[in-house]
Order: structure tokens, then C-alpha cells, then sequence
């Protein structure tokens, strides 16, 4: 089995490309849900409803989230009613958070709906978010403010600086059932390239999770999601000097030392290979950015690869 770490744009590319090499029985996925929130009533779920879809090739290819050929109908009639409608949910992708809600409302768990809405969309994969539990990510802006993240990530564009982070409700939330055995259990465990800070970050924080992957780290390979001191999507970097981290490859690599023994780093980044290897990481140099699904494919071809100490250059 392959367990992958997941949030965001980066790590749904990559699971598609997994499951091009690989039968999708053999992935299991444990998926940030610190980004839900409640929007016109509804549950929302961005980062599981991001790899449902882009797994299942029904993503919108331009933005990497909601689905391809999506309509507004609904968003325009909220407007008639002046509802703020800053977080835009497409009619189709409508449909999912109305039989979320409905089932959480019936006493489903999140875990239980997840699994539906994965088989629903035809995927084989073992989806689970981190957590039954509520977690949201709220972020401390240099103004006082504070704001939970999809302020800050959509309705403020990510375009503020931010002083510190926190995850509102960790203290309570117990691992999803499956997490801790799809770490305990699997051949291979991947950190995929997602934001350290936004999206893996709350992963580590459930009780538990980080000390399964640190009993695991000679298995682990992480995928830097900064190329070239810069985020692909979103707003790892500046997001990380901001908290006094390095937005480089080097910089994921000190923060994801504890967990991972390897990391993959694009080739724009090949003279950074040293300075990860001093945080005892070894490092392996490799096209990063997914523009196609070859290239997804190829990525994880090197990231399992290197988890068996073959060759660290493609």
C-alpha cells in the first residue's frame, strides 16, 4: 500500500498520476480538511472534493479546483438577493455539498460520506480526511485581525501577511478511522507537494499522526512544493518567510526532516542538493511541475522509485 499525505492543487496532480503507475486499490489518502468551512449553509470540503475530482479527470484543467464546465445559476440568483458570495460554489460542485450536508445531518460521519463520494465519482482509492473531528485553520494577520482560511485564501487572495497560525480545534480531534494504520501499514509514504504551513501542517498537528511518521521515516519521501525559492500555486512562500521559514527547497527540507528521509526537488533547484542533504535527507532531482499528466506520472514513478534508494536523478 501507498500511503500519501494530501492537500491542494499539487497533491491532487500528483495522485493522478499516481494512479496512472499504480491500481488505485493500493493508495490510501489522508487529506487536510483544516480548509473546510461552512458556506451558505453547507459543508464544504475543498481539498477532498480537489482530489475526488482531479482524480477522477473531472477537474476544471484552468484553476485545478471545482469541475470542468461548470455554470453559476446559482451564485448569480444569491447575488439577486445580495448575498456575499466571494466563495463561488459552480452548480455541479453544489451537489456535492448538498448530500455532504444532508448526510452529516442523517449522524454520517465525515470519514463515511467521504468514502461515498469517492465511490460515487468512481474512484478505487481509500480517501479519508485527517479527522472526523472539526479542525479550522485560522490565521493571525500582521493587523490583529484574525481570519479563518478561506478569508484569507480567497476573499482576501492570500494578499495580506500573516503573523501566525493555529488550528481551532486540534486539541480535541482523534485521527479519522484508518489514518494511523494506512501509516503504520504501508510500503511507501508520501508527503505530496502541498503548502507545509496550510496543508500538511494541520495533518501533523492530529494526535498521533506525527509520531506514526516518524517511527516510519526511512519509508517517507516528501515532494517540495517550492520551486525556485517560489510556491507553483498559492501562497507557500511568501506565506513561509512571513513565519520565519525559507521559502526554498532547503527550507521544506528543515521542515520536514523529522518525518521524511528523502526529498524530491526540481531540477531548478538541483544546487540546493547539498544544503538538504545536511538536514540527513537524501535528495532527489526530478521535474516537479505537473503541466500534463505525463509529467504526473513520471513524478510519481521517481517518488516510489526513491523510496527504495534506486538512483536519485531521473
Amino acid at each position: 500500500m501507498i500511503t500519501v499525505l494530501a492537500g491542494g492543487v499539487g497533491a491532487a496532480r500528483f495522485l493522478r498520476g499516481l494512479v496512472g503507475v499504480v491500481d488505485e486499490h493500493d493508495v490510501a489518502v489522508i487529506v487536510n480538511t483544516g480548509d473546510d468551512t461552512e458556506c451558505y449553509g453547507l459543508d464544504v470540503c475543498p481539498d477532498l472534493d480537489t482530489v475526488v475530482y482531479t482524480v477522477s479527470g473531472s477537474s476544471n484543467p484552468e484553476t485545478g479546483w471545482g469541475l470542468v464546465g461548470e455554470t453559476w445559476t446559482t451564485m448569480d440568483a444569491l447575488e439577486r438577493y445580495g448575498v456575499p458570495t466571494w466563495f463561488r460554489i459552480g452548480d455541479q460542485d453544489l451537489g456535492t455539498h448538498l448530500y455532504r450536508t444532508a448526510r452529516l445531518h442523517q449522524g454520517a460521519t465525515l470519514s463515511e460520506v467521504t468514502s461515498e463520494i469517492a465511490r460515487a465519482w468512481g474512484l478505487s482509492i481509500s480517501l479519508m480526511p485527517m479527522s472526523d473531528d472539526p479542525v479550522r485553520t485560522r490565521l493571525k494577520l500582521f493587523d490583529g485581525s484574525e481570519v479563518e482560511f478561506q478569508e484569507y485564501f480567497v476573499r482576501l487572495h492570500h494578499d495580506v501577511a500573516v503573523q501566525s497560525v493555529h488550528f481551532e480545534g486540534i486539541e480535541s480531534a482523534r485521527p479519522a478511522p484508518g489514518v494511523l494504520e494506512a501509516i503504520a501499514n504501508a510500503e511507501t509514504i508520501v508527503i505530496a507537494p502541498s503548502n507545509p504551513i496550510l496543508s500538511i501542517g494541520p495533518i501533523l498537528a492530529v494526535a498521533g499522526v506525527a509520531q506514526a511518521l516518524e517511527k516510519r521515516r526511512d519509508d517517507v519521501v516528501a515532494i517540495s512544493p517550492i520551486v525556485a525559492g517560489a510556491a507553483i500555486k498559492g501562497p507557500a512562500d511568501h506565506l513561509l518567510t512571513e513565519l520565519g521559514e525559507q521559502a526554498s527547497a532547503a527550507g521544506i527540507a528543515h521542515l520536514l526532516t523529522p518525518y521524511a528521509s528523502t526529498l524530491i526537488i526540481d531540477i531548478a533547484d538541483e544546487a540546493l542538493t547539498g544544503k538538504v542533504m545536511r538536514n540527513e535527507m537524501r535528495c532527489v532531482v526530478t521535474n516537479t511541475i505537473m503541466g500534463s499528466k505525463e509529467v504526473s506520472e513520471e513524478l510519481a514513478r521517481v517518488t516510489l522509485a526513491s523510496a527504495h534508494g534506486l538512483p536519485s536523478r531521473s
